[in-house]
């Protein structure tokens, strides 16, 4: 088998040229869905891939597709790819390094000659991230049968336009019927927006699952007042009573390790210097990678606030949104241990604690995800970063595990994947850790 190796060079300089779609003073870019920055970068990439003659397909929600033809039409493709959208102040990598590696994958087997049984699809996702139209994870969603179309087209940016104008305004409603392209799996890479991969010293996280999530909307009614004659004994501060149920996220996180409870948003009303406050909204995100403790977390969120309200505060608690725990299909994972091993990456079983398109994907077709590291841990955030080499080793793997899926796809009967078989062409980098024990390293 011939030698299959990426250009790392030519996909950092993609990184970087992308970066000028929405890029920001601080060096990171801000890229919202369905923006005049969103349509310049999806511009970007369509050109790209048409120059590879690959056969572009874009849906109704505007999730884009790109097939490279294998050798056996009757296959359905394997799938590669992420998503394009940033935070307000994201970075250079979060989403867009799954694509572009997508891209240089492409590229390096047009280059090589080399042809796929399975046609090979790059996908870019739309609004993966969430922050100008809730909730997250639309695109794929909706792929998934998690929404519809209509649900969908009317979800409002805080600037008032829906989803379905804002697609509209940027040319980039597709024809092709959601949730109508199949694919034989999905494998996305990404940066792991966590410490655990860098702490471990480990080059590749071999991404067994993603763990359940829980968004929730709390909303805290007291009695406004004027802040010099109001005694404090005779107040209801909802401010106050907001600050109690803040520290309370953080101890029933901290009991229930490796839960997470985070309150992201607060909303203070009037918001004047010299009035108590009498409404505070807030939101809160629970996180856990068994779907049973996380019901235990949100039973003891309850109780907690049906206790504050004998203390003459309204509060409401109401779910904003969910996503069960994801286990990845074990063929997929089993690929990326192997890719991984092909190069010698050192690698950990890891779950994603962040919410990825994957996770509904792993609804439909196989699916798993690569990790690379992330300098400090840091993500969602314009100071985010990761390295060439780092982003190397992540392209190099999701290449040899998308080879291995190639092969093993039409033979899931069989007890053992076999080894990967592919001549890499790069050194030994680092060692294989042995996981051997399940669950040992999972965050």
């Amino acid at each position: 088998m011939q030698n299959l190796t990426v250009n790392g060079d030519r996909l950092w300089r993609s990184l970087m040229e992308t970066a000028v779609f929405g890029g920001t003073p601080k060096g990171g870019i801000k890229r919202l869905t369905l923006t005049e920055e969103d349509r310049a970068v999806r511009d970007w990439l369509t050109e790209q891939c048409l120059a590879l003659d690959c056969r572009m397909s874009v849906d109704e929600v505007g999730n884009m597709f790109f097939t490279r033809a294998g050798t056996d039409p009757t296959l359905a493709p394997i799938a590669i790819g992420s998503h394009l959208d940033t935070q307000p102040t994201g970075g250079k990598f979060d989403g867009i390094l799954g694509v572009l590696a997508g891209l240089e994958i492409l590229r390096t087997l047009n280059e090589s000659g080399y042809e796929t049984r399975h046609p090979l699809m790059l996908v870019n996702w739309t609004n993966e991230e969430g922050a100008r139209f809730s909730p997250a994870m639309l695109g794929s969603g909706v792929h998934a049968g998690v929404f519809d179309r209509l649900y969908a087209d009317t979800r409002v940016a805080r600037d008032g336009q829906t989803f379905g104008d804002a697609l509209e305004a940027i040319g980039f409603r597709g024809d092709t019927p959601a949730g109508s392209t199949g694919m034989a799996a999905m494998l996305e890479l990404h940066i792991e927006q966590g410490p655990v991969l860098e702490a471990q010293g480990k080059d590749i996280g071999i991404v067994e699952g993603v763990q359940s999530m829980r968004w929730y909307d709390l909303v805290i009614e007291g009695v406004e007042a004027h802040a010099g004659p109001t005694p404090m004994a005779l107040r209801k501060d909802a401010l106050l009573a907001a600050a109690e149920l803040i520290l309370l996220v953080e101890r029933i996180a901290n009991s229930h390790a490796p839960g997470v409870g985070t309150v992201g948003c607060v909303e203070v009303h009037p918001n004047s210097r010299n009035v108590v406050p009498g409404r505070v909204a807030l939101s809160v995100d629970l996180r856990h990678p068994e779907d049973d403790q996380l019901d235990v977390m949100e039973a003891e969120l309850r109780h907690e606030i049906g206790a504050r309200l004998k203390d003459g505060f309204a509060i409401t608690l109401s779910e904003h949104w969910r996503s069960p725990a994801v286990k990845f299909d074990s063929l997929c994972v089993d690929a990326v241990a192997e890719g991984a091993a092909a190069c010698g990456y050192s690698s950990v079983r890891i779950h994603s604690g962040a919410g990825h398109d994957s996770a509904y994907i792993a609804r439909v077709a196989p699916t798993s995800m690569i990790f690379v590291p992330c300098l400090g841990g840091l993500s969602h955030n314009e100071a985010e970063s990761t390295t060439k080499e780092q982003c190397l080793a992540g392209a190099q793997t999701l290449l040899n595990a998308v080879l291995c899926l190639d092969r093993s796809l039409d033979v899931r009967a069989g007890d053992a994947l076999g080894t990967i078989g592919v001549a890499v062409g790069m050194g030994s980098v680092g060692h294989i850790e042995d996981t051997a024990t399940p669950g040992d390293n999972r965050i």
